[in-house]
């Protein structure tokens, strides 16, 4: 023909009054341009929104409108090779055009295309997580939060650890608080940027792909996936439903078939960044925001919180709760049939600035005190003072200093004068404690006199001297801290742990062809590359045999393919119609 043809086989362009389309409809135009139609939708849309000015130009010489003269007119009417994208599909619209090749939505300066190149580089992120953990190893090596006067001895400049270790790289680079230090919060700060990249510069490409609706139109393209076959006298509206029944979701466009399953697969990778964000975002947030503090108060004092915490960082913010008040009410100790201390507690109230108590708890290590964002930990004991009572006299409260033993064992003594209390040579009575059980006295020459349990009041006469050891007093060892950054810590390691498990899952595509009779079939996967091809097998096993006779009438019956088959077959025709 002298002029070119449009041939519109579509129904859904609805450029004719019949909705059934027995022939093909031609357009002529009397022009000998003819057009480019980049995507059916782009062309729908066309139509929608300039539907006169098409049906004006069918039958008459085409031409453009005045303000669009100097526009270039395309050179073909094609049709698409694949379908639009999920969220075109929707309705919406299409605004990435191209300049020079490159879309405008991914147009960036070169400069912070280089950096974050730079960025997402695997190897240096690998480099900044080894980086860390010796930064971490290092900070347990090295003795936090000590007085300077703790590194200059321990680290001197005249015998520099390792030869050139010394106190000034400890103090200067704030190794004394690690976690904390300019260091140890830049290489997280580096770490989570080059995370941000990554995820910006491949993950996220990687999950638009494979949102996209992907139909391959040739036979040849599907044999070159890492699964083919071809399944002779096979309907592809049956596959279809195979495949939604083993989990796959399923689209059909013509006589081509795409699935997927699997696609939360390509989103898992996306999680893991953003939990270990989440992760080392918190644990800055710990080092910097936090506050803690350690006190020993003995049976019935107390303290105010705020007097014992320090901040550890420049985000450190106190709250009302530093207000509280807490009275220890009783400090004491479970124990073994040995004798030795299996757990020890402290009943704790804590109190307004009004003097009304608020909370009332006893806690033992492992069970803390939670309020207001201030937790307060079991973690110590001591032997404040004994409560004697001297031939009836009293009571008396006597100091327990802790006595320097070898080993992790405790020891806690105390002396009682006897005599003159001015003389050079003052002698006196000897008492000395493992735990609140039991008291071992000594006389003035130091000779072991006898053992009391206090409270028994059972007295025990020393050089003429009636005691009654009325009771022992105890220490609770207690610490403290707020800490913003434990929610945001645990949240990102229990996403962590969800979307590790989530990365597992297969991201499995299919693709098909209706050739003829014939039913190419090809697919990949980006895990399980054994298990696929076994479960390919098996679904197409499960796919009937269309047997055609003269007369066209069908019969289904068990399709015979090898499970093993791994050669794509060859389409044939077969008599009758489909």
């Amino acid at each position: 023909m002298n002029s070119p043809h449009l041939l519109l086989m579509d129904p859904s362009l609805n450029l004719t009054t019949s909705k059934t389309l027995p022939r093909p409809f031609f357009i002529t135009p009397q022009s000998t341009t003819t057009f480019t139609f980049k995507s059916p939708r782009l062309f729908s849309n066309t139509l929608t929104s300039t539907r006169k000015f098409l049906l004006f130009r069918i039958g008459s010489k085409l031409r453009t409108s005045q303000d669009n003269k100097n526009k270039p007119i395309p050179d073909k009417v094609t049709l698409p090779d694949t379908a639009p994208s999920v969220s075109e599909d929707k309705g919406f619209p299409t605004k990435l055009k191209k300049r020079d090749g490159i879309p405008l939505l991914g147009l960036f300066k070169k400069l912070p295309r280089k950096v974050l190149a730079v960025l997402s580089n695997l190897p240096l992120a690998i480099g900044e997580m080894f980086t860390i953990a010796a930064l971490m190893a290092l900070g347990t090596f090295i003795d936090q939060g000590e007085a300077p006067d703790f590194y200059f001895q321990k680290y001197p400049e005249d015998n520099p650890v390792l030869g050139v270790f010394t106190w000034r790289w400890v103090l200067g680079l704030g190794f004394d608080h690690m976690f904390s230090s300019p260091v140890f919060l830049g290489m997280l700060v580096l770490l989570a940027a080059s995370l941000m990249a990554c995820t910006y510069t491949t993950q996220i490409p990687l999950v638009k792909v494979a949102r996209r609706w992907s139909f391959l139109h040739s036979a040849e393209s599907i044999r070159k996936q890492e699964f083919a076959d071809s399944l002779p006298l096979a309907s592809i509206q049956d596959l279809g439903v195979i495949l939604m029944g083993a989990g796959y979701e399923v689209f059909f466009k013509g006589s081509s078939l795409y699935a997927f399953k699997g696609l939360a697969g390509r989103f898992a990778p996306i999680g893991v960044h953003l939990s270990m964000l989440l992760i080392m975002g918190g644990a800055t947030l710990s080092a910097t925001g936090s506050f803690r503090g350690s006190v020993t108060v003995p049976q019935g004092l107390n303290f105010v919180v705020g007097d014992v915490m320090s901040p550890s960082g420049f985000l450190s913010t106190p709250t009302e709760a530093f207000s509280t008040e807490v009275h220890v009410n009783r400090f004491y100790m479970d124990y073994y049939d040995s004798g030795e201390v299996s757990q020890f507690h402290t009943d704790l109230s804590l109190f307004d600035l009004d003097g009304k108590e608020i909370m009332r708890k006893t806690i033992s290590v492992n069970d803390p005190l939670r309020y207001g964002g201030i937790t307060i930990y079991q973690t110590d004991w001591s032997i404040s003072a004994l409560q004697i009572l001297k031939d009836n006299e009293g009571p008396f409260n006597l100091a327990m200093a802790p006595l320097k033993l070898n080993g992790d064992k405790k020891l806690f003594g105390t002396f009682l004068p006897v005599g003159d209390t001015d003389s050079p040579n003052l002698k006196g009575i000897s008492m000395l404690a493992r735990d609140l059980q039991s008291i071992v006295l000594y006389n003035q020459e130091g000779k072991f006199v006898g053992v009391r349990r206090p409270s028994s009041r059972l007295p025990i006469e020393i050089d003429g001297i009636k005691i009654v050891i009325e009771d022992a007093i105890g220490s609770s060892g207690l610490d403290m801290k707020t800490d913003p950054g434990v929610p945001i810590v645990y949240a990102g390691f229990g996403a962590l742990m969800l979307t590790t498990c989530i990365s597992y899952l297969s991201h499995s595509q299919v693709w098909a062809l209706q050739d003829g009779s014939t039913l190419v079939v090809g697919g990949k996967t980006n895990r399980a590359k054994l298990e696929f091809p076994q479960e390919m097998n098996r679904l197409l096993d499960k796919v009937p045999e269309i047997v055609g006779s003269a007369n066209t009438s069908f019969n289904m019956t068990n399709h015979p393919r090898s499970v093993d088959s791994s050669l794509p077959k060859q389409s044939e025709s077969v008599g009758g119609q489909l």
